[in-house]
C-alpha cells in the first residue's frame, strides 16, 4: 500500500526528498515505487522472492543495511517499509537513522504496528506528516536517537542454537516443528528441509547416520546466517532460495518441512500447498515426504493427488503430522521399478 501513501507524501503532504540516492528497507514485491525515479533507487532485502521480484524488474538490490552502505555510502533518505516483527521494525529504523542524514520515511499498515511505531518515534524526533491512507500510515523525521533500537547480534534461544529478531519462531523452537523432529524415522540418503529456518528440525534429521546429505533451503536471509552457525554438520548444504521454485541437483530420499502458511497476517493455504508441490518434483520415485500442519489446513487432498501412499502419522490437538509415499510422476519412477519403502506407519493409521 506504499505506492498510495507515497504520491501523497511528496504532493501534498510536504515531504521532499533530497538529491542523491534512496534506500528501501524490507520492501515486499509488487510494492508500487514508481512515485521514485529508480535509477535512484536501492532496494534493501533479505527474502528471496522480494529481493529476486526486484532484481529481475531491473531495480539495484543488496541483501541488507551494511551491504547497502558498503555499496553506496551515505543515503539522500531511506525509507523502511514496515515488518510484522516489532524488534525487526525497531532494528530497521535505527539502521535507516546510520545510513542518511536526510530523512527517514517509514511506512506501513495498521496491522503491522504502524501506529505504535509512530507514537514510539515521536517521543524520539520530530516527526512530520502523517499520510493516512488505505488502512495505513506514512511519516518521516530528520532527527532522532534511535541507537538502543539497533538489533543485537545472534542470541541464543536453547543450548547450541541462536536466532535473530524477525525470524521465525525467533524467541524458541517452534512447538510444530519440535513435533515431526521428535517423531522423525530413521531417514537415510539425501533429504531437504524446505523452509528450514534456523535449523532446528535440520539438526534432528542429521541426528540419523545413514543421511549421507542435508540440503536446508531458506528464503530468509538472517534465517539463513542463523542455521549456517546451528548446524555444522559437514553433510548440511545451504541454499539462499525460495522452496517454492528450488529443485536439488539428484532426486532426494526425503523431504521434511513445517511449511509457511500466512502472507503477511493474511492465512493462506497455497502457500504450503506449493511447497507439498515442489517436493513431490523433488523426490525420486521411492521418496517420501515427511510435514507437520495446524490441524485446520486441508493439505490432504493435494497429498493424495500427488502421492501413491498419504496419510497421517501422528499428532496432537493442534497439530497433524502428515507423509506421502511415492511421487506420482516422478522422474525416477521407472528407476525405482515399483519398489516401496517403509514410511513411518501405514496408511492413515496414527502413530
Amino acid at each position: 500500500m506504499i505506492g498510495s501513501r507515497l504520491p501523497l507524501a511528496l504532493d501534498e503532504g510536504g515531504l521532499v526528498l533530497p538529491d542523491g540516492p534512496v534506500a528501501v528497507l524490507a520492501p515486499r514485491a509488487g510494492a508500487d515505487l514508481t512515485a521514485l525515479p529508480k535509477d535512484r533507487l536501492r532496494i534493501v532485502t533479505g527474502f528471496y522472492p522480494d529481493h529476486a521480484a526486484f532484481r529481475a524488474s531491473g531495480h539495484a538490490c543488496a541483501l541488507g543495511p551494511e551491504c547497502a552502505v558498503k555499496a553506496d555510502g551515505a543515503f539522500a533518505a531511506v525509507i523502511v517499509c514496515l515488518p510484522r516483527a516489532k524488534a525487526q521494525a525497531r532494528g530497521l529504523i535505527a539502521a535507516a537513522r546510520t545510513m542518511t542524514a536526510g530523512p527517514v520515511i517509514v511506512d506501513g499498515q495498521k496491522e503491522d504496528g504502524i501506529d505504535s511505531v509512530f507514537r514510539d518515534c515521536r517521543r524520539r524526533a520530530t516527526v512530520e506528516g502523517p499520510v493516512n491512507k488505505a488502512h495505513g500510515r506514512m511519516f518521516w523525521m530528520q532527527d532522532g536517537d534511535f541507537a538502543d533500537w539497533a538489533v543485537a547480534g545472534p542470541q541464543e534461544v536453547v543450548p547450541g542454537f541462536t536466532t535473530l529478531p524477525g525470524v521465525f519462531s525467533a524467541d524458541g523452537v517452534d512447538p510444530a516443528s519440535a513435533l515431526l523432529a521428535e517423531a522423525l524415522p530413521a531417514l537415510k540418503g539425501r533429504v531437504a528441509d524446505l523452509g528450514a529456518g534456523w535449523g532446528w528440525l535440520s539438526a534432528a534429521v542429521l541426528k540419523a547416520s545413514a543421511v549421507t546429505r542435508l540440503d536446508l533451503v531458506e528464503a530468509d536471509h538472517s534465517a539463513l546466517a542463523c542455521a549456517r552457525r546451528n548446524v555444522t554438520d559437514t553433510r548440511a548444504a545451504f541454499h539462499w532460495a525460495d522452496a517454492r521454485d528450488w529443485q536439488p541437483e539428484t532426486p532426494l530420499d526425503a523431504v521434511v518441512m513445517n511449511p509457511p502458511f500466512h502472507n503477511s497476517r493474511a492465512a493462506d493455504p497455497e502457500l504450503g500447498r506449493d511447497f507439498i508441490r515442489a517436493a513431490a518434483r523433488g523426490l525420486n520415485g521411492r521418496g517420501q515426504l515427511l510435514l507437520v500442519a495446524n490441524r485446520h489446513l486441508p493439505y490432504e487432498p493435494l497429498l493424495d493427488e500427488l502421492f501413491v501412499d498419504s496419510g497421517e502419522f501422528g499428532g496432537n490437538r493442534s497439530f497433524k503430522l502428515l507423509r506421502g509415499l511415492q511421487p506420482r510422476g516422478s522422474r525416477s519412477r521407472q528407476a525405482a521399478r515399483g519398489a516401496v519403502g517403509s514410511p513411518p506407519g501405514q496408511k492413515g493409521k496414527q502413530r
